[in-house]
Formats: structure tokens, sequence, C-alpha cells
């Protein structure tokens, strides 16, 4: 039976307050529609939800991207991004003012209806793709993320490759490996990152002929529905002292939150997709909650006093550090 145990609050681990350098990365959630229902996925994204941004939000994130020249990367999630309202809008604003626009994708949304010129796209506009494929084996991948997930990952793969991904400068892959959610308090952090990499590249490029370009390795954060699995199996509390138990200070200085802003569907600001999914909005100077209609009338991205911080922060800090980018260290 679990053990109620205390967490230490994140902002009592460091030695000063969590603030911003300057924003470089504008990441926009564009809303909750996905063809797949991952058992790890913190947006709890699916093929019943409907949210996703609105037309007025989108002109917001348009002029948002015209506007602030140091923007450098606009990194375009979800949901299934290429799903929800306003993606190409948002990749052509982004090119225009040559900024590299990143898309999370789920590579199984090629298959879907009226989805399959994706991939050309992809590459006619240099968009650097971040793919999740959480295991190089079959059985693992489908565990995670639905029936015939792999095979169909394979292919996209396979068909991106042939347009050049991953081989051509400007069409990078990226993959992105989760580890396996816990059923026991036998906990572990992803595995080091550089030799992982080794072993999918080698394995891929093996079994099916695939190459790519970099690994990410992502710690789980309790949050969505990696949370929940963890609350049923009343493990969450004992995962985030496992988290805390591991946490590093070095990481602090390379933590994602600290040059990106996190845009939800309805144009609120947050400092990362987490707090975004836990409702812990960014907050101005007067504590009130940031908008990307503020940024604009403002005319600064320069606007958060201190970064929100929660117990789930400990899994971006523990080992090797976590991000959207992979490994901190």
């Amino acid at each position: 039976m679990q053990t109620q145990s205390k967490i230490t609050p994140f902002k009592n681990k460091l030695n000063s307050p969590l603030t911003k350098k300057g924003i470089s990365v504008l990441q926009i959630n564009l809303g909750k529609r996905c063809n797949l229902a991952c058992t790890h996925c913190h947006v709890e994204a699916g093929p019943k939800r409907t949210e996703e941004l609105s037309s007025e939000i989108c002109e917001q994130l348009i002029s948002l991207i015209h506007k602030f020249p140091e923007i450098k990367i606009v990194d375009l999630t979800g949901g299934a991004p290429e799903m929800n309202y306003g993606f190409k809008p948002l990749v052509e604003a982004a090119r225009a003012t040559d900024k590299q626009v990143i898309v999370r994708s789920n590579l199984t949304i090629y298959f879907e209806d009226g989805f399959a010129d994706l991939p050309e796209y992809f590459a006619q506009h240099q968009i650097r793709v971040v793919a999740s494929l959480p295991c190089y084996l079959a059985d693992n991948v489908d565990k995670m993320r639905g029936s015939g997930v792999f095979d169909s990952s394979v292919k996209a793969l396979q068909w991106l490759n042939q347009l050049g991904y991953g081989q051509e400068e400007n069409l990078i892959l990226d993959l992105i490996f989760n580890p396996q959610l816990p059923t026991t308090e036998k906990f572990f952090l992803a595995p080091e990152q550089t030799n992982l990499e080794q072993d999918y590249k080698m394995f891929l490029q093996e079994h099916f002929n695939i190459v790519f370009n970099n690994l990410f390795t992502i710690t789980n954060l309790p949050v969505g529905r990696t949370k929940i699995h963890l609350e049923r199996r009343k493990l969450h509390s004992s995962y985030l002292q496992f988290l805390e138990s591991n946490f590093n200070p070095g990481t602090v200085e390379h933590l994602m939150c600290r040059d990106q802003l996190s845009i939800d569907y309805l144009g609120n600001v947050y400092d990362c997709d987490f707090n975004q999914m836990m409702n812990l909005p960014a907050k101005i100077g007067n504590s009130e909650p940031l908008t990307v209609s503020k940024l604009l009338e403002a005319g600064s991205l320069d606007l958060i006093s201190e970064i929100q911080t929660a117990a789930y922060c400990y899994g971006c800090t523990a080992g090797c550090g976590s991000s959207c980018g992979g490994a901190l260290l």
C-alpha cells in the first residue's frame, strides 16, 4: 500500500526564482483532436476530442509570428497538430518570416483520409518533423499507442526518407523515446540518450532501412493520462518522490521553459506545455494571467516575472534532464 510522502516544493530546490531568458521558441498547441489516444498522452488527446484553435486566435498568432523577429522556432503540437484548425496558415506564416517550424507528428496521421499530402507538404516547407516512436520494438509501441501503430509509423518513416528526410540538410527527422509507464514502484529514468540513439539507428537501418537525425529521450511527467495511470495504481506520490530524489541542479540552466512561451488553442500563455495541461498559466507582474492579445498589446514577449512551477517540474530536472528537445545534459 502506498504511503504518503512529502514532496519538497520545486521552488524550494532552487537558489533563486526561476526566470525567463530571451524568448526564442513559440510552442503552440493547436488543439486536442487526434487520430490516436496514446496511454501516456499528457494532453489527453483523442478522436473524440473537438477542442481546437479558432480563426480569431489563429490570426493573433500569425500577428505574433510576424511582429517578433526574436522568435526563431515555431513548434506546433497537439493532439495531432495537422488535424487542428490553423496548422497550414501558421506553418506558412512562420516560413515566410524565415523561422524554423517543428511539427510534433504521430506519423500515422498520413494514412488518414484527407492527410496524405502531409509528407510532401512538410518537405516543400522544410518542416522539421519530430515524431513519437517510444521504442523500436513493435509490441512496446503498440502497447502505448495502439494496435498497428508501429507498422504505420515504419511506413511513414520510410515515406519521409524517400522525400529526403534524415538525409538532406534542411529535411530534419527526429524521433522521441518515452519509457514504458510503470506498473510497480520499480521506476526508471530514460536511458542515456546518445547510446540509445545509436541502438535505434542500428535497428531501424538494419530491419527497415530507415534513417533519421536525432533521438530525444523524454521523461514521463505525471500529467494527463500518465498522471491518471499512476493514480489508478497508487503510484503517483512515490513516482514524484522518485523524480525528486533524482533532481539534478545542473539541468535548471537549460530548462525549456526559460526560452519559450507555450500557447493553447484559446490564446492563453503558459511557461511550458505541462503547465498548460495542468492549467497553471504564466503570470505578469500583478499576477494577471497572460494571453496572446496582451503580448500583442504590450509589444513585448518579456512580460513574465517568474516561471510558474509545480512538483512535476522534477520530471524535467531528474537525471540528465528532459525537454521537448530531449536530454538537457
